[in-house]
């Protein structure tokens, strides 16, 4: 992008050059006129141009590092819980895979175990965590990364 940016510029200011010796060499005239306005528009386009991208990729990198730091909160947050639960650690991989969305097939195939097995597990992991099942097992992590705030805003209407 900057090479594109820098190459607008200096064509721009070849414009402008070229635009200046035609008025040295020939002085004013109407298309000398209009030929300069265009080239001191393309200049001001290719600042405001270079400033918005600059801008846009600053937003960019802050929206990337807001979604990282987003995501070291909820990574510390399922630790916290599955520790405060005392899973063991296949429970927790099985409680991750299920968190993701996985269903007991997939988990089974992922860890490479038995249907039966991660059955055992996610009732387990339920019990520990005190949820019925799955949708309550989200739910608990949902409840925690949702601002209390924004919902008693939508019950008032506000």
């Amino acid at each position: 992008m900057t090479i594109v940016v820098a190459l607008q510029a200096l064509a721009s200011v070849l414009f402008l050059v070229d635009f200046l010796s035609d008025v040295a060499a020939e002085g004013w005239s109407g298309h000398l006129v209009a030929e300069g306005a265009a080239a001191v528009a393309l200049l001001v386009a290719v600042v405001v141009g270079a400033v918005q991208v600059r801008g846009l990729i600053e937003q960019a990198r802050a929206d990337e590092m807001a979604v990282a730091l987003s995501r070291e909160a909820v990574a510390e947050l399922i630790r916290l819980r599955f520790a405060e639960w005392k899973l063991t650690a296949a429970e927790a991989d099985v409680a991750l895979f299920a968190i993701k969305g996985a269903d007991i097939a997939a988990i089974a195939q992922l860890r490479g175990a038995a249907v039966g097995t991660i059955r055992a597990q996610l009732t387990r992991i339920y019990a520990k965590a005190g949820v019925a099942g799955h949708t309550g097992l989200v739910t608990l992590f949902l409840d925690d990364l949702i601002d209390p705030d924004l919902i008693r805003s939508k019950e008032n209407g506000t």
